[in-house]
């Protein structure tokens, strides 16, 4: 690349992205926006990853990156120190040492169209769509329609098909044979929607994070029909939107008159922290709990 020609600086590049993914649109506890970094720093590459982990940053400042997009806050909760004793301070002084800047896009992107959800309603599928719910005044989630009804374990081969493989597949609640046309998705965390799914009609749910008590709670109303349940993973139902994201992002800075152009990708590192799982067996889900024994 010309040294010499007009660079695009941090400043462009991070008034693209929230032109893209306003910073107003988060949610009020969300942690968006610019987090390290010097407007006036020129940036000709930028990675796009889930999370800013160690393994991220050190693969921006190995790559030349100068600014790291992330769906997930690096500082969420509040913190008084950055010493590289932790974690958290750890990455911010890589950053700085590494004059790589990093610009967060969290509930900003979830409630963008297309957004975390849209990407998801898309790779599944999904026509017709509509929101499901609302944040604030923006709409969140997605309700769509397959082009033909299938059984669930079908829908659900597709989703694992669509989907980055992750360490511990799927969980899936519902009759393998019943039949679902009418689809909710919600990119990320979602058990805390049913209302909303039960209200649009939807014969299965997409979502991640599912906890028992609130999935045994949404299938005793469901009296053993819909909505049907998929816990497809937060890292997974999430990941899409990267690459949408990267994409909208260069549209974007093309449009900026007289500027080099900048080089982008995906970062090869999965941040989801699961590595591996035993026990599962699906043969023999139904089976009856074992009797325990006792001292008499």
């Amino acid at each position: 690349m010309d040294d010499l020609a007009p660079t695009l600086s941090l400043r462009d590049v991070v008034a693209a992205l929230e032109s893209l993914y306003p910073l107003e649109n988060a949610a009020d506890w969300d942690r968006v926006g610019l987090v390290v970094g010097d407007l006036d720093q020129p940036v000709r590459r930028v990675l796009f990853s889930l999370d800013p982990t160690l393994a991220v940053i050190d693969e921006a400042r190995e790559w030349g990156a100068d600014l790291l997009v992330t769906h997930h806050p690096l500082l969420l909760r509040g913190v008084h120190s950055v010493a590289t004793s932790s974690a958290k301070g750890a990455s911010v002084t890589a950053l700085v040492r590494a004059g790589v800047a990093l610009w967060v896009g969290h509930t900003n992107a979830d409630v963008a169209d297309p957004g975390v959800s849209t990407v998801l309603a898309d790779a599944v599928g999904l026509a017709d769509q509509r929101p499901l719910s609302t944040e604030g005044a923006n709409a969140i989630g997605r309700v769509g329609v397959l082009a033909s009804p299938m059984t669930l374990v079908e829908f659900a081969e597709i989703v694992a098909a669509a989907l980055p493989d992750t360490a511990g597949g799927m969980r899936v609640s519902g009759d393998p044979d019943g039949v679902v046309r009418t689809v909710a998705v919600m990119g990320g965390s979602g058990d805390d929607r049913f209302d909303e799914v039960r209200a649009s009609g939807a014969d299965v749910y997409v979502t991640a994070d599912l906890r028992h008590h609130p999935v045994l709670e949404a299938r005793e109303e469901a009296r053993g029909g819909t909505p049907y349940l998929i816990d497809a993973g937060h890292w997974a139902t999430e990941s899409l939107w990267l690459a949408s994201g990267r994409e909208r992002l260069m549209t974007a800075l093309e449009q900026v008159p007289g500027a080099t152009r900048v080089e982008s990708r995906v970062s090869a590192i999965r941040t989801e922290p699961w590595t591996f799982v035993v026990g599962a067996n699906a043969a023999r889900v139904d089976r009856a709990a074992p009797e325990t024994g006792g001292v008499s």
